[in-house]
């Protein structure tokens, strides 16, 4: 059953233009081609990634970190709670006002002092700027050697410069060990995000992050097993051009350099811009789209490749609405602010629960113009008697 399943897989129909066949890509005269075994080389050799990086963080990034002044805020314990704890974990973070004011009756507590445990609880489980820190350097350290080594590895080949040229003489293109080494580590790196994606920051953009890794994957195993590294090797180096751009900009932010942070998120822009909405499309997917079936006729394969290339298109311009985002706050307040996509450390005296216009306090008495001063005596003694206790006597 398995070899049946196995050979209806990898039939030349699917992922050949037709008229070839797998005989052609067997290795011969000296000349060694693409095999898509090659790549389970890629499993442990992301294990190996994962246990460099660990290594990477605690030895460089941590010790850096704390050369640089990047400082953790001080948290406040939360008290245990069970039923807080409980709804905490069952519930959802962020009980609505209802929900709030019964979890406050059913523990005895105030609606002030129920909210104030929420904010705490979800404060620790988000990530110290520290770990931020050790997680961008990291990817900082391996997009730069990536970028640095594609272009060792690509600098001299014509299809760099005329993407039409990854169709010349298709499929039969003899692998270069560079090609082959650079592309494997590639797919390997990949596949050690995934295996760390649980452990590492999670942003709002999770979801696409987690896509963007899959299709990215996807995309060097086929573009390999059917000698597409020509054009694949382009993607991944448009791709490593600006990341690590990004991965700066992000160290520079934590670290506080105000200037060099808002130059770099420039520079940065530009370049995405300019190789996700501007390069991709009219040199990526015009050649695969047309040049690559100019002498044979389209096949499987050929849908299949170009619809994972439309998904990576369909993220950048994703990507690319939350850098306008940005940007646009960094025209109006004058510099960078905080990731979109991060999460934001709350304090003890935010009022997430209840942003309104005017600012309330949490027994829904609200402040609003013309109101009598709340910072007297009087005031002070009527908040504390709506939150339940009573005047001293």
């Amino acid at each position: 059953m398995w070899s049946s399943l196995n050979e209806w897989l990898w039939q030349e129909r699917f992922w050949l233009p037709p008229n070839n066949s797998w005989a052609v890509l067997e290795d011969r005269d000296g000349l060694v081609y693409a095999h898509p075994q090659d790549m389970l080389m890629a499993l442990p050799l992301a294990l190996a990634l994962v246990a460099v990086r660990f290594t990477f963080e605690r030895f460089i990034g941590l010790p850096l970190s704390r050369w640089l002044g990047v400082r953790n805020q001080t948290r406040r314990p939360v008290k245990p709670n069970a039923t807080l704890e409980k709804h905490f974990l069952m519930e959802g973070q962020r009980p609505t006002e209802p929900q709030m004011s019964l979890l406050a009756t059913q523990c005895g507590l105030t609606l002030r002092q129920t909210q104030h445990w929420f904010r705490r609880r979800r404060n620790q489980d988000r990530p110290c700027l520290t770990k931020k820190f050790c997680e961008a350097s990291w990817r900082f350290a391996f997009y730069l050697c990536s970028f640095i080594g594609g272009i060792s590895v690509l600098y001299h080949e014509s299809w760099l410069w005329t993407p039409v040229m990854c169709w010349d003489s298709y499929p039969q293109q003899p692998l270069k060990p560079a090609l082959y080494h650079w592309y494997l580590l590639e797919l390997s790196f990949y596949i050690s995000l995934l295996i760390t994606l649980p452990f590492d920051t999670k942003r709002k953009d999770f979801k696409e992050q987690v896509a963007h890794h899959f299709v990215t994957i996807t995309l060097i195993v086929f573009s390999y097993s059917t000698n597409l590294l020509r054009i694949g090797s382009l993607v991944l180096l448009l791709h490593d051009s600006s990341d690590y751009l990004l991965e700066a900009c992000k160290l520079f932010n934590y670290t506080h350099w105000r200037r060099v942070c808002d130059a770099l998120f420039i520079i940065f822009s530009l370049v995405f811009f300019y190789t996700r909405l501007v390069l991709f499309p009219t040199q990526i997917l015009y050649t695969t789209y047309y040049e690559s079936i100019a002498n044979s006729g389209p096949f499987f394969g050929y849908y299949f490749f170009n619809v994972l290339l439309m998904t990576l298109q369909l993220l950048h311009v994703f990507w690319s609405c939350l850098i306008l985002r940005m940007i646009y706050s960094f025209i109006k307040k004058g510099q960078m602010e905080k990731d979109v996509r991060s999460d934001v450390e709350e304090s003890d005296s935010s009022d997430g629960e209840a942003a309104q216009k005017y600012p309330q306090l949490k027994n829904r008495a609200a402040h609003r113009p013309g109101a009598a001063p709340t910072d007297g005596p009087r005031s002070r003694a009527a908040r504390r008697m709506a939150n339940g206790h009573t005047p001293a006597t």
